[in-house]
């Protein structure tokens, strides 16, 4: 699968797109196609490595995102495969799919744009 990675921190324009292994739904995990990620200002400076979390390298940026959930890990209740949904990761939603624990993740109402719901939870709370 294809996801955007920093490898060196810097600006923008040194991230770059590669080629990934697929994840696998851990216990208590979904795999998430990711339909949007939603960037924010943070996110330029955590891939400058001038933010107070420093992941390391190579990662995905962008923090929250929507899509429709692909697979299912043991012992996650409460969402099925199909289900459209949002989520917030810290770091690497810019990418084609994502595992997440199911935690993390909230039903999208029907109607609702995936842009719109991909950036409805950073934006959300800091307002």
């Amino acid at each position: 699968m294809k996801a955007i990675l920093c490898t060196a921190f810097g600006p923008p324009d040194r991230l770059q797109l590669k080629e990934i292994d697929d994840p696998v739904a851990a216990p208590g995990e979904v795999v998430v196609a990711v339909e949007c990620a939603a960037l924010n200002f943070f996110d330029t400076l955590i891939i400058d490595n001038k933010y107070q979390f420093k992941p390391e390298l190579p990662f995905s940026p962008a923090a929250e995102f929507a899509g429709i959930v692909e697979t299912l890990g043991d012992g996650v209740e409460g969402f099925a495969v199909g289900d459209r949904v949002m989520g917030y990761v810290i770091n690497g939603a810019c990418r084609e799919k994502i595992a997440v624990a199911a935690e993390r993740l909230i039903k999208v109402p029907d109607g609702l744009d995936p842009a719109l719901a991909a950036a409805g939870i950073v934006t959300y709370g800091t307002t």
